[in-house]
């Protein structure tokens, strides 16, 4: 099966599954999922690449702060060209009616696969979310990331990427 026929399945199925579990769900809110695909490196003809992710927040590990409400996340993601970045990090969320605006930092471990070298293990992953409320239990929403090594490497390229995301709380 290629990639852009998983992705259809994948989201297909995440529809399907989110109309039968909604009543279930709205008694215990406390894990959300997300499932994204997009474009990674999109700003670099030569290396450019479809990606699919998936990303876990438990919101019971949310903490009040200075800067608004933080959560843990984590989650990984896969180009098609065998590039793989998995990520632990925080992200906050701002309310704004139906509209959540999403910052988030990851640091994480990149593997170029046959992809783009991006100079190091180590990279860090900033991006930044908007997200409309669909109902009281899903999402959906567009981000945009950079991933970089912050030069701790012999060079730090970057990747710029964009992603169609899905969420659901269970």
């Amino acid at each position: 099966m290629n990639l852009k026929k998983f992705i259809i399945n994948l989201i297909m199925m995440t529809f399907a599954f989110s109309s039968i579990a909604e009543e279930k769900v709205l008694k215990d809110l406390n894990t959300e999922l997300s499932v994204f695909t997009g474009m990674f490196d999109f700003s670099d003809d030569g290396k450019r690449s479809t990606l699919i992710g998936f990303q876990h927040q438990n919101e019971n590990l949310n903490r009040d702060t200075l800067f608004g409400n933080l959560s843990p996340i984590t989650g990984f993601l896969i180009t098609t060209d065998n590039a793989g970045y998995i990520y632990t990090g925080v992200q906050a969320k701002y309310k704004l009616g139906a509209l959540n605006l999403t910052p988030s930092f990851t640091p994480g471990i990149y593997h170029e696969g046959d992809g783009k070298d991006l100079g190091h293990l180590i990279e860090f992953k900033s991006e930044l979310q908007i997200s409309l409320d669909l109902s009281k239990t899903s999402e959906l929403g567009f981000s945009y990331n950079h991933i970089s090594n912050a030069s701790l490497g012999d060079k730090n390229p970057g990747a710029n990427s964009y992603m169609f995301n899905f969420f659901k709380n269970f």
